[in-house]
């Protein structure tokens, strides 16, 4: 018998006025992470995500086997969808052992606030996601001059 852990956030809605933001994204992670545990395999395909500057990230996925034609990249205002569907290929021999997994998936990624995907890129079965974190000139601190 399984059981479904699910989290009230009501609360954190009464509370918190003005953080509705923040209480979607958590409360996005929690149902993420449910959703994740009732997959078979929640770490395909595998990733690393890298700090590659001081403003400039990299988002790095394992697509052994894929070709451009299978993958698609969607972002939206706080979130980076990769999507890849494998199109159906004739079988001419008995597959003996699959190592290489090449299954259909949806790899999703939350963006922090002014994160903008700058690009992508696709070699030796690795695609690269390039991201630089670009804050508005009104949000970057400033100095204020004391008058006398």
């Amino acid at each position: 018998m399984t059981t479904t852990t699910t989290f009230d956030f009501a609360p954190l809605y009464r509370h918190a006025v003005g953080f509705d933001r923040f209480a979607n994204m958590a409360q996005k992670l929690v149902e993420q992470q449910l959703a994740s545990q009732r997959m078979l395999d929640a770490n395909y395909p595998r990733y690393n995500i890298t700090h590659a500057g001081e403003l400039d990230y990299q988002i790095t996925l394992a697509l052994a086997g894929f070709s451009l034609e299978e993958i698609d990249i969607t972002v939206t205002a706080d979130e980076l969808v990769v999507t890849g569907k494998k199109q159906p290929v004739e079988v001419t021999s008995t597959l003996l052992h699959q190592g290489i997994n090449q299954a259909d998936f949806s790899r999703k990624f939350a963006l922090a606030d002014h994160v903008h995907v700058l690009g992508a890129e696709m070699a030796k079965g690795l695609l690269t996601i390039n991201l630089q974190r670009q804050v508005p000139e009104a949000l970057q601190p400033r100095k204020v001059t004391i008058g006398a």
